[in-house]
């Protein structure tokens, strides 16, 4: 199967995952971060769950040599900790606790309230173009002048 199938695939059943436990209504999820009024646990619930599939797709990543739609894997092999890191770790948290959104969810969104989500889907493309062109174009005038 090709890769792009089964990235399609993957994106189609993650979507689903998230609107079938709640996970792409803000509400629930800003509910969660709710600490000190009306706490809702249930992202906990999700979270929790993840990691069991999570935790044996590494364990079978561990024996295999390549993985099944693709040639090698494509994992990090940073593992810097550095300012760039820590601020957008930042403004994605104080994004997702405003909004109650995250790209995924805000994704999946768009085929259930697409008006509602899409002033945060036009702004995560803001951002995204905004990372990969603003640094073009400020090397880019330091080298002109």
């Amino acid at each position: 199967m090709k890769p792009i199938v089964v990235s399609l695939v993957s994106g189609a059943l993650f979507g689903a995952g998230l609107a079938f436990s709640g996970m792409a209504d803000p509400a629930r999820v800003q509910g969660f971060l709710d600490l000190f009024g009306n706490w809702d646990p249930t992202l906990a619930f999700v979270m929790g769950g993840a990691l069991i599939p999570m935790a044996i797709a590494w364990i079978i990543k561990g024996k295999l040599h390549a993985p099944l739609a693709a040639p090698v894997f494509d994992l990090p092999t940073s593992t810097k900790l550095d300012r760039p890191l820590a601020l957008g770790s930042l403004l994605f948290g104080l994004g997702w606790g405003i909004s109650g959104l995250c790209p995924g969810p805000a994704l999946a969104d768009l085929g259930v309230v697409p008006l509602a989500v899409m002033p945060f889907v036009v702004a995560m493309f803001t951002g995204m173009a905004l990372h990969r062109f603003l640094p073009q174009l400020t090397q880019q005038k330091g080298a002109s002048q």
